[in-house]
């Protein structure tokens, strides 16, 4: 389904005509809506950084939401950076003179002066120039302006649902069939909670990551 079915269907079911703007801002509180309720593999992107000698900080990219993992590669070794607190990190390198190579990193946030600019705390500063492979989540480009996606091509039903839940809402409609919406939400939701967090997720290496029984 691309953005020009998904809207059609749309204004066909609700039989109400919604204009460009409307319908774009419900598709896109929609897709948000989704991605934040299953983790999908389309949902992760690899980016390859350098690590700058001294500095412990590391910009991360611009669409950056949360972290999967983090690893840099030293000279022939490939390992895995341990996610921490900024308090741990003040805590057990309060200097950061203190280097070597990297082995824990926290989400420094924004700063002063650059309020959309994340950054990692590196603990130990690192001593050379790393190759770091960090793998992250964050929100794919909208159906609305890539016309195709893989939530459209691949799971048209949760994704139809989901607008149609927030037209329900637009429109003022009644409690029973704002209920109704999201009761089909919920169950095209779950079909894809099945594979995303589901069959997806039976050979995560690591704990703490979404995994639910396949059913």
């Amino acid at each position: 389904m691309n953005y020009t079915e998904l809207q059609t269907a749309v204004e066909d079911s609700t039989e109400n005509t919604f204009s460009a703007t409307d319908f774009a801002l419900l598709t896109k509180l929609a897709e948000q809506r989704i991605y934040n309720s299953v983790q999908l593999p389309n949902l992760r992107k690899t980016s390859n950084l350098t690590l700058t000698i001294g500095n412990p900080l590391l910009v991360v990219p611009t669409d950056f939401l949360s972290a999967f993992s983090f690893g840099v590669t030293s000279g022939t070794t490939f390992s895995y950076l341990l996610n921490k607190d900024v308090n741990f990190m003040r805590e057990a390198f309060p200097s950061s003179t203190t280097t070597g190579t990297p082995q824990y990193y926290a989400l420094y946030g924004t700063q002063t002066g650059t309020p959309l600019v994340q950054s990692f705390l590196l603990g130990p500063t690192p001593n050379a120039a790393l190759t770091a492979e960090l793998n992250y989540f964050y929100y794919p480009e909208s159906i609305v302006t890539a016309t195709n996606t893989w939530l459209g091509d691949n799971f048209d039903s949760v994704l139809f649902n989901a607008v149609m839940v927030e037209a329900a809402r637009f429109m003022k409609q009644e409690q029973d069939i704002v209920a109704m919406m999201d009761k089909e939400y919920g169950a095209s939701l779950a079909l894809l909670k099945n594979l995303g967090d589901g069959k997806d997720r039976q050979d995560s290496y690591r704990s703490g990551q979404v995994r639910t029984k396949v059913i």
